[in-house]
């Protein structure tokens, strides 16, 4: 079985398409979990209906996926932006590894806006994912249960959860990069601009190479935003579904 896993803050604008592409899942015997951490619109009325569990977290990617991961059943864990749309044929292509040995991997990507340097933004993420052997959360990483508690779950940090992730599951073995393309959201390079965007994010992979904290840049990633706690408790309420937890 395959466990999607959906982390939600107040998404509620285009989360019931997004959330509808991944149906075809549930139809095949997978499940698709949501985790919301605290949202103050619709997104929990809107993604309730559309899921198998609904999960309260606290506020943060980590800790919402790794409470996802805990209730999941499916041996496979896919975690999922919910701004992003999977490929046509990823069931077919993640179905045979489900069950297989574990693994762990990821897709390409590409923005669902490719007009002028857009257009190359997903071909530069995909060339330097292929390189470096590390994935980003907007190419859905995927990673075999045994695999995610053997390094601990994702580990808790306020940012580069999904570079730390990265970094730690190819040291057990390399990923499996999947050539089929995950759509994503633009909005951050059209918000901010795209050659400023992508000297920025070029800023803050280096100086977390270099050693700086997740948490000094997290506040330079979001000024204006109070980081959550990461080093609290992670306490998941579920709200729908059956709870099952292997």
């Amino acid at each position: 079985m395959i466990s999607i896993i959906v982390p939600v803050l107040n998404e509620a604008e285009g989360l019931a398409l997004h959330l509808q592409a991944l149906q075809a899942f549930r139809v095949e015997g997978h499940e698709l979990i949501v985790v919301d951490g605290g949202s103050t619109d619709q997104s929990v009325h809107i993604a309730q209906p559309l899921c198998d569990k609904l999960l309260h977290s606290p506020k943060g990617r980590a800790l919402q996926m790794n409470a996802g991961a805990e209730h999941a059943e499916g041996h496979l864990l896919l975690f999922h932006h919910c701004d992003s749309t999977l490929p046509p044929d990823a069931l077919s292509l993640l179905a045979p590894i489900a069950n297989a040995q574990p693994c762990w991997g990821r897709f390409d990507v590409q923005l669902d806006e490719r007009k002028g340097l857009l257009a190359l933004v997903g071909h530069m993420m995909n060339l330097r994912s292929r390189l470096t052997g590390i994935a980003t959360g907007d190419q859905s990483i995927f990673v075999s249960r045994q695999l995610w508690r053997q390094i601990g779950g994702i580990p808790i940090q306020p940012l580069m959860e999904d570079i730390e992730l990265s970094t730690r599951l190819k040291k057990l073995q390399k990923p499996i990069c999947f050539h089929a393309k995950v759509t994503t959201s633009a909005r951050r390079w059209q918000k901010n601009g795209t050659i400023k965007t992508i000297l920025f994010m070029w800023q803050l992979r280096l100086r977390y190479f270099f050693g700086d904290s997740p948490e000094h840049l997290v506040r330079l990633y979001y000024p204006d935003v109070k980081p959550a706690n990461h080093h609290a408790h992670s306490k998941t309420e579920q709200v729908s579904g059956s709870s099952s937890q292997p």
